[in-house]
């Protein structure tokens, strides 16, 4: 059986460290909302202030998950690279 700790890729986030992102993102975005909703403003700012977080919301989750991507592609690059050049000591060496 493969050890986990050898691979990385293996690895992945405890159910403890998902569950404290997930509480700290629901928290987060309550307490904003909430917050803007008691604000002794008018409507409309409140209004601009909620679009304001939505949009911060929904661009920082698509900032996130494109950096994830990039990563996951650079490792993927890089394993095919190193593939190749294994490949390329092995041909070398037979010779």
């Amino acid at each position: 059986m493969t050890n986990p700790q050898a691979n990385p890729d293996l690895l992945g986030d405890s159910s403890s460290w998902t569950s404290f992102i997930w509480i700290s993102f629901v928290t987060s975005i309550v307490l904003m909302l909430v917050g803007i909703f008691f604000l002794p403003v008018d409507w409309w700012i409140r209004g601009y202030l909620y679009m304001g977080t939505l949009f911060l919301t929904a661009s920082t989750l698509t900032l996130s998950k494109s950096l994830r991507d990039r990563h996951e592609y650079e490792r993927l690059v890089n394993r095919v690279k190193s593939a190749r050049t294994e490949q390329a000591i092995n041909q070398f060496d037979r010779t």
